[in-house]
């Protein structure tokens, strides 16, 4: 019962428009709708989990409890709480993992991926929760999953998978279940998430020359030395992922640290060794 709720939902003008908010409004919640006119070509315009600022000033500007914001295919959720500050799926892993099992255990264990925010991983050891990291991808988490019997994984993009739910992701099902976990425990949700401290992360895509494969120039001594540095620095304070893109010629370069200006200056660095190595080859 969400009779107390008020939910904005942006659905991207995508599958979810007509099953989203009649499901919320069955539910008994006030919902507030957005991205539900889709017109063939407006799916994921300026809206939805791939804009989630749209949703964060809405929530603000209606005074909402929560704000879900679906992606056009409706596999993927990200969250706003009462401030309009997002939460992704990192946050949802971690509330669903502490809060939201049977009897209100913890989970056995979570997966995430390589590109999953620290503060996630160390969160859950704090709650005596097991986190693995699968490469990216939902079939990759979802093997992990598999191989360890846990059912419960996702990535920070909000696509998240929760096995004793269903096989695949589906960004309605997991709103539904945090929306279950605040009515269980009278928390909002900035109060659930309150606890994991998320890390300050940033991620540069770098073009690289479309004749050199990834695996060359990730190779190059120039990259290695550079990584190799960059991981003194942040000690163990942090983490650094070097990945080639699966569709487009681009190395996703990421570092994630307590200090955010430091985070900033460090990806600069790396990149500016990704470029360099792709230039000689």
């Amino acid at each position: 019962d969400l009779k107390d709720f008020t939910i904005v939902l942006d659905c991207a003008h995508g599958a979810a428009y007509e099953v989203g908010p009649k499901l919320l409004n069955k539910l008994g919640a006030e919902v507030v709708l957005a991205g539900a006119l889709p017109d063939g070509k407006n799916i994921n315009d300026e809206c939805g989990s791939v804009h989630p600022q749209h949703i964060s000033e809405l929530v603000k500007k209606h005074n909402a409890d929560l704000g879900i914001a679906l992606d056009g295919d409706a596999d993927r959720v990200v969250l706003a709480d009462a401030s309009g500050k997002i939460v992704d799926g990192d946050g949802i892993l971690y509330v669903l993992g502490v809060y939201g099992q049977r009897n209100l255990q913890v989970a056995d264990g979570i997966v995430g991926t390589v590109m999953s925010n620290l503060g996630l991983e160390l969160a859950c050891q704090e709650r005596g929760i097991a986190f693995e990291r699968s490469s990216v991808g939902d079939r990759h988490v979802l093997e992990k999953m598999y191989a360890n019997s846990w059912t419960l994984g996702g990535e920070a993009s909000g696509h998240i998978i929760q096995l004793d739910k269903s096989t695949t992701g589906d960004g309605l099902l997991t709103a539904i279940s945090v929306l279950e976990v605040m009515h269980s425990t009278g928390r909002t949700l900035a109060e659930l998430v309150s606890s994991m401290q998320i890390y300050p992360q940033s991620m540069i895509n770098v073009p690289i020359n479309g004749s050199v494969s990834a695996a060359i120039v990730l190779g190059d001594e120039t990259v290695i030395n550079a990584v190799r540095e960059v991981e003194s620095v942040l000690d163990c304070n942090g983490r650094v992922v070097l990945r080639p893109s699966g569709t487009e010629p681009v190395i996703r370069v990421m570092v994630e640290g307590v200090d955010a200006e430091q985070v900033e200056t460090l990806v600069e660095q790396l990149t500016m060794a990704v470029v360099s190595s792709s230039a000689k080859h």
